[in-house]
């Protein structure tokens, strides 16, 4: 049997794919191993989103390509994004790369494996250039690669908002949903598994429905989500602020698994720079929209992110967003420096703005952000919260709230007594805070003192 290593780069919608894509191979008796000197195979999906995605995934793919020095029967197997995107130049100029697929084609991995392995065996191992699948929706099992308490559930395919900013429409097409049946039965199997926390992920997870039910869906979704045994948390990322509707607030006020947390990319809040992205929101349904969520979930943790630096964004239209942010106080907030992105109507747009001030404009963002979370964690100490754990240490445990998504969020740290296990989820109370972290301690170790 073949053995594969798999590994993934970029966001968590890639994460998911390349679970569909161990699922497949899995199917097809190859077996997956957890380090890439033990693999036939080291299949490496990719992320094309911005300049520093793009220069992370070719560096790894340069360093995965050192294991071939020793053993030159193993084969590097690139997908993902980046090789959907420059499928030729990049199969050109990365001779290291034996096999290159791009994000519509994973249903025919299996066989591209097979047939690379027997011409192996006849030396007739010609490198592999296959970047032709038409979009569609991965389907069949997926295997969880890193954990098991809690899973990414992809509930759409594709993008159609078609941000001027964006190239994510070129590479993976227009926007097509999960039928909700689907999805169900999906966690259902996750749950099955030892999945206690959803996460919800698409390009736009709040888009859900609307191109086959003829009307956003999500919080019905919520709601069939919400009655499965097993399941214990549900979060929400990648939503669209126009299409927050009151039926989707007030879903996530009620139902007792989704968590009070919602992410909302807003890019911006001057009209100005929205109207630029050819983005529908404007900084009066921004404001609107915040203000229904923290009234129905007075304590919702809101994460967004910005671009500063997009094209033809002033002194004034960065103090705009500055000013927001300050008064709004976002629980959680990301920053990034527009990224110029070949083929985007963005990218030949006139009066583009010199990545130094970008720098500087996210930098002031941040600093604030500093002082604005630091006060949020504050907020927490001396109170008893509902805490995940993901990892275990010498001495204490780490874990998550619901107000925080694994990996982009803040973790607390905190001791037990009681031994605990991945995926426990237990009462902490805070005993401190810092800046992006907190420090707790097992409440039942509180009453025991």
């Amino acid at each position: 049997m073949n053995k594969i290593y798999i590994e993934t780069m970029g966001c968590p919608k890639n994460q998911e794919d390349s679970e569909r894509a161990g699922g497949m191979l899995t199917d097809d008796d190859f077996i997956i191993v957890q380090n890439p000197e033990d693999a036939d195979f080291i299949i490496i999906n990719t992320c094309g989103f911005i300049d520093d995605a793009k220069r992370e995934s070719i560096n790894r793919i340069l360093e995965l390509a050192e294991y071939k020095e020793n053993d030159s029967d193993k084969a590097l197997v690139v997908t993902g994004c980046l090789s959907q995107r420059y499928k030729e130049e990049l199969f050109e100029e990365l001779t290291e790369v034996d096999i290159m697929i791009g994000v519509n084609d994973y249903v025919d991995l299996p066989q591209i494996l097979k047939s690379y392995a027997e011409n192996a065996k006849n030396v007739a191992n010609e490198r592999v250039l296959h970047v032709e699948g038409r979009p569609g929706l991965l389907e069949g099992k997926r295997v969880n690669l890193h954990n098991t308490h809690y899973s990414y559930l992809k509930i759409a395919e594709g993008c159609s908002n078609a941000c001027t900013y964006c190239a994510i429409p070129r590479i993976r097409g227009a926007f097509r949903s999960v039928p909700m049946a689907d999805v169900v039965a999906e966690a259902t199997y996750l749950a099955a598994s030892g999945t206690k926390e959803l996460i919800l992920i698409a390009q736009d997870v709040s888009a859900y429905g609307y191109d086959i039910y003829s009307e956003y869906r999500l919080h019905e979704l919520l709601e069939k989500l919400n009655a499965i045994e097993g399941i214990r948390w549900i979060r929400l990322m990648y939503c669209y602020e126009e299409r927050i509707t009151d039926e989707l607030i007030h879903a996530m006020a009620t139902l007792d698994k989704v968590v009070p947390y919602i992410d909302i990319p807003l890019q911006h809040v001057s009209d100005h720079v929205l109207n630029g992205m050819n983005r529908r929101s404007t900084h009066q349904s921004i404001s609107k929209t915040i203000h229904k969520l923290r009234a129905a979930m007075p304590d919702i943790a809101i994460r967004t992110t910005f671009i500063t630096g997009f094209p033809g964004e002033t002194e004034e239209d960065f103090d705009i967003l500055y000013d927001f942010i300050n008064e709004v106080r976002f629980e959680r907030l990301g920053v990034f420096s527009y990224s110029k992105e070949e083929g985007t109507p963005a990218a030949s747009m006139h009066h583009q703005v010199d990545i130094e001030v970008a720098d500087q404009r996210k930098d002031s963002i941040m600093l604030a952000q500093i002082e604005i979370s630091r006060e949020h964690n504050e907020d927490f100490v001396g109170r008893e919260l509902e805490v995940i754990v993901d990892e275990i240490e010498e001495g204490a445990y780490v874990g998550r709230t619901k107000y925080d998504a694994p990996e982009i969020d803040e973790a607390i740290v905190f001791t037990s007594s009681a031994k605990l296990a991945v995926g426990d989820i237990l009462m902490v109370c805070v005993t401190d805070a810092m800046d992006y972290d907190l420090v707790g301690v097992n409440v039942t170790d509180m009453i025991d003192a």
